[in-house]
């Protein structure tokens, strides 16, 4: 056992990803309108699917920054 703690910060690499100019632009234009970086607001919405589909992670968010799935 390493001794590492799940909530131990980790780097993470995203390579490869294309998409349009359009979803690009609007992922920039949310994310400005929210105020945060294209990566956050990324890392963001993957969390809100995680925890949506029952994941159960520690990690930066703090109450309130993930929606509570309805």
């Amino acid at each position: 056992m390493s001794g590492r703690s799940d909530a131990a910060s980790a780097p993470l690499f995203l390579k490869g990803a294309r998409v349009t100019n359009a979803f690009r632009t609007s992922l920039f234009d949310a994310a400005n309108r929210a105020g945060i970086t294209p990566n956050e607001f990324c890392i963001k919405a993957a969390a809100e699917k995680l925890a949506r589909s029952g994941a159960s992670f520690p990690g930066v968010f703090r109450k309130g920054d993930i929606e509570e799935a309805a």
